[in-house]
C-alpha cells in the first residue's frame, strides 16, 4: 500500500507512536508513554503507551513542574527516581495515574528542538533499575534521530508554506533555477530521515516538480525490468519495506535493485532517479 501523511495527526503524535516500541526494547523497560508538549511548554498531554495495563493515564494533562514529567519540562533535561512513590524531589499530584500501573522506576526525556520542548516520553518499570548516566546516554542517538526527524518536517511545512504565501500574492513566480534547487534539497533532506512517512511526504513533494526539474542529465544504461519495477513503486510513494512486500522481494532485494537504478540513471538519490526515470520515459 502506499504510504500516506493522515494530516489530522499532529506532527509529534505521529513521531512518537513511531518510537515507543523502539524505545521500550532499548531502555528494556515496562512501559514507555508520553505526549506531545504545548507550544510555550505549559504543559503536555499523554496520548500514546505502550505496556500499559491499565488506562490510567490516557489523556493525563501534565503541568510544568508538576510530577517527574513536569519537572524534565520546566529544567529541559532528562530526570528520573528510582522508587518513585518514596521520591522527594517531585511532586505527586499524578500518583493516582501511577499507581494503578505499579511504577517504581521511572524516567522522563524531552524531545527539544530549536530549544522548544514538542515531546515528552516516559520510560517505566515496574521494579528498581538503575538509570546512571551510562544509561541516559545510550539514548542520545535515538533522541536526536526524533529531533532530526521533526526539525525536517518543520522545514518541508515552512517552505511550503513560502511557496503557498508567494502563490498569493503578486510577487514573481519562483524561476526555474529556484524549483531545481528546492527539489534538490528536498531530496537531500528525503536522505537524512529513516522515517518510511516522513520520507515518503518528502519525496511526494519532490515529486510535484518533476516537470520543471531540468537539465537533461545523460542518457542512462538500460534498466532490467525489476529495476524498473521498483522505481515505479518507489514512485507512487511506497518505502523499501512496502514495495518489498508489494514485488514480493526482501528489503534487501529492493534496496540493491534501487542502488543499481541509481546508478545507471546518474542519480544520488532515490528521489533523483524517480525524476529521471519520468524524465527518460521509462515510469510513469
Amino acid at each position: 500500500m502506499t504510504a500516506t501523511v493522515d494530516t489530522n495527526i499532529p506532527l509529534e503524535r505521529r513521531i512518537l507512536a513511531r518510537a515507543l516500541e523502539p524505545l521500550r526494547k532499548h531502555a528494556g523497560m515496562d512501559m514507555v508513554f508520553g505526549g506531545p508538549v504545548q507550544r510555550g511548554a505549559v504543559s503536555l498531554e499523554i496520548t500514546d503507551l505502550t505496556g500499559v495495563r491499565t488506562r490510567s493515564a490516557v489523556n493525563l494533562v501534565v503541568r510544568n513542574g508538576e510530577g517527574l514529567g513536569g519537572k524534565a519540562l520546566m529544567l529541559g533535561r532528562p530526570a528520573s527516581v528510582a522508587d518513585y512513590f518514596s521520591a522527594q524531589g517531585i511532586t505527586h499530584v499524578y500518583d493516582h495515574a501511577v499507581r494503578p500501573e505499579a511504577i517504581e522506576t521511572l524516567a522522563a526525556l524531552p524531545i527539544v528542538v530549536d530549544r522548544t520542548p514538542r515531546i515528552l516520553i516516559y520510560l517505566a518499570a515496574r521494579t528498581h533499575v538503575r538509570l546512571g548516566d551510562r544509561w541516559f546516554d545510550s539514548f542520545i542517538p535515538l533522541v536526536r534521530r526524533l529531533e532530526r526527524d521533526i526539525a525536517v518536517e518543520d522545514e518541508v511545512s515552512r517552505r511550503l508554506s513560502l511557496m503557498r504565501a508567494d502563490a498569493e500574492t503578486d510577487r514573481p513566480m519562483l524561476s526555474r533555477a529556484d524549483l531545481h534547487d528546492i527539489a534538490q534539497e528536498l531530496a537531500e533532506l528525503a536522505g537524512q530521515i529513516q522515517d518510511d512517512v516522513l520520507r515518503a511526504r518528502l519525496e511526494a513533494v519532490g515529486d510535484r516538480f518533476a516537470p520543471t526539474l531540468a537539465p537533461r542529465s545523460p542518457t542512462p544504461t538500460a534498466l532490467r525490468p525489476r529495476e524498473i519495477d521498483v522505481l515505479e513503486q518507489v514512485a507512487c510513494g511506497l518505502s523499501n519495506r512496502e514495495v518489498a512486500e508489494t514485488l514480493g522481494l526482501r528489503p534487501e532485494t529492493v534496496k540493491s535493485y534501487l542502488k543499481s537504478a541509481m546508478r545507471k540513471l546518474h542519480a544520488t538519490n532515490r528521489v533523483q532517479a524517480m525524476l529521471l526515470a519520468r524524465e527518460h520515459g521509462l515510469i510513469r
